[in-house]
Parts: structure tokens; sequence; C-alpha cells
């Protein structure tokens, strides 16, 4: 019955708009928000910030809903899913846009969705089955490699820490789409946002405990920070770790789940488009073609795995 979860619920088309918002626009806008933040607060200081406050608002709010605090084996594998998806995976990427714009971090990012049809081992007899995903997967990995050929922002060959930032990038990704499926198969007790907050206090605890070690506090100082960076934090932390989040997850109880998963297409293009904008970032034709064929790819692979995949 749970396949049919969002035909047998009708919320108010008003509500499903405004969270369809929440998803490309929010989600697409961290990328700058990250940057602007960053500027003046330490990477792992500003990620551990933000997730230990979101995660801290949302655990106190479900308790005041009535939820119970999860059993500790429970608690394990919500954390461990915690620490693939957000310190991984967002802290990374949080990192990376010291070295690499945040448009062409987006890119690299919008390769999510390939990942997980490789890394999910139990669908694989569904996935490399059906012609149509091996030729969206190769198209979207294409796309990648076209970052490295022809003119370009980023120079590889000439900058080490660009180079190194662009694996961490795909090794985040590849750590979200990890932590996403075991979150998936790895049953826990807990809502999902009781679940949430528990993962977001994993992630900030972890980024804080690299942020003291990295010695980022040494070369801090409030008197530093400067307005815009803290509205950013502040944005971050309602907007992108609390309003975007609980957006996705009421979303994916109403509508089916290939549709919610649309904004995989549209974040970097927003990233793009705002980090062009506001943060006067180098766009090329070479860049929007490499999202251009990495979308392909992502898109080709999610609508033929929704016709094969058992309902």
């Amino acid at each position: 019955m749970q396949t049919l979860t969002y035909i047998e619920k009708k919320p108010a088309q008003s509500l499903v708009i405004a969270a369809f918002a929440a998803l490309y626009l929010i989600w697409g806008s961290t990328y700058l928000a990250i940057l602007i933040a960053i500027k003046s607060i330490p990477p792992f200081l500003m990620a551990g910030g933000r997730f230990i406050t979101a995660g801290l608002i949302l655990y106190s709010w479900c308790r005041l809903q009535g939820e119970a605090t999860p059993d500790i084996k429970s608690i394990g594998n919500i954390s461990l899913s915690g620490f693939l998806l957000l310190f991984v995976g967002n802290c990374g990427l949080v990192w990376v846009e010291q070295y690499l714009p945040s448009g062409f971090a987006a890119i690299v990012i919008a390769t999510v969705p390939l990942w997980f049809v490789i890394l999910d081992k139990r669908q694989w007899k569904f996935h490399f089955a059906n012609k149509q995903i091996i030729i969206g997967l190769l198209i979207g990995f294409a796309g990648i490699l076209s970052l490295f050929a022809g003119k370009s922002s980023i120079n590889f060959s000439g900058n080490k820490m660009q180079l190194i930032s662009f694996f961490v990038l795909v090794t985040g990704s590849i750590s979200w789409a990890t932590g996403s499926l075991y979150s998936k198969y790895k049953k826990s007790n807990g809502s999902n946002g009781m679940k949430a907050s528990i993962q977001m206090m994993v992630a900030g605890l972890a980024s804080l405990i690299v942020s003291l070690f990295s010695g980022e506090l040494q070369h801090f100082a409030w008197s530093n920070v400067s307005a815009q960076a803290i509205m950013a934090v502040i944005y971050l932390i309602t907007f992108g770790s609390l309003i975007g989040y609980m957006s996705f997850v009421w979303l994916m109880t109403v509508r089916p789940p290939s549709l919610v998963g649309t904004y995989a297409y549209v974040n970097p293009v927003v990233a793009v488009f705002l980090g062009w904008l506001i943060a006067n970032e180098q766009i090329t034709w070479h860049q929007v073609i490499a999202l251009i064929i990495i979308l392909a790819g992502v898109i080709i692979v999610n609508f033929s795995k929704e016709k094969i995949l058992p309902k």
C-alpha cells in the first residue's frame, strides 16, 4: 500500500507548489549561501555550527510533539548514515567551495542520481537489464569527463588544490548516495524528523572536531565575521537544513519519487545562475554543455528506472 500513498492523500495544491519551490530554489541557492558564509567563517566551523543548531532545533521540536528518542542501536545506524550524508557529503562540499566555484561544484553534485544506480546492489538486476539506464550512465559520466577537456575556468593541471577538490566532490557524491541507501535499507526506529535531527547533530559534531584539530579556531575571530556571512548561516540553518529537508520528506509521502527527484535537475541550474549573477563566477559554454550532458544522463536513468522497478 506504500506505493499508493501519494495517490490516496490529496494535499492542498498550494502546499505542494510551495514544497517543490523549496526544493528547487532553496536547495539550489545553498551553494551560494555556503560560498558567502565561508568567506569569513572557516568551512568546518561554519558547517558544524549550522548542523548542530539545526539538529538541536529539530530534535527539540520532535520532542515537543511527543516523539521518543530512538533506541541506542537505531541511533548508531542513524549516526552512520548522517556521517556519510551530511559530514562526508555536505561538509566536503563546504570545504571544496574554498577552491572551486559554487556553480562548478553543483555540476559535479548533479551526478548523485547516477551513483544511486551504480551503488544500489539490490536493484542491479533491474538497473543493468535496461539499455536506457546503461546509456544514461555513460552519457552522465561523459559529461563529467568533458569538464577536463577543452577550455574551462577550472585549471586542473596548474592548481593542485582544485584537482584535489574535484575528487573530494566526487567522493562526497558517492558518500551521499551510500548514506542514503544505507538509511533506506537499514531499518531504524524514529520518525523522519527525529532521524534527520540526529543525522545533523552527528555531522555537526564531526565537523566541529575536524575544525578543532585542523587549527581553524586559531585563525578565527568573531570580529572578522561579516553580516553577510551571519545571514548566510542563518539562511542555511532555517531554509536549507529545516524547511528544505522537511519539504523533501513531506513530498515523498504525497508525490511519486520520480517527480520529487526532479530537484536534482533544477538545483545545479539555479546554483550556476546565482553564482554568475551574485558572486560573479565565470560560466563558460564548456561548463554549460557539460551540465546539459550530465542532466541528460540523469533524466534518462531516472525515467527508465521508474518504468522497470517493481511497484
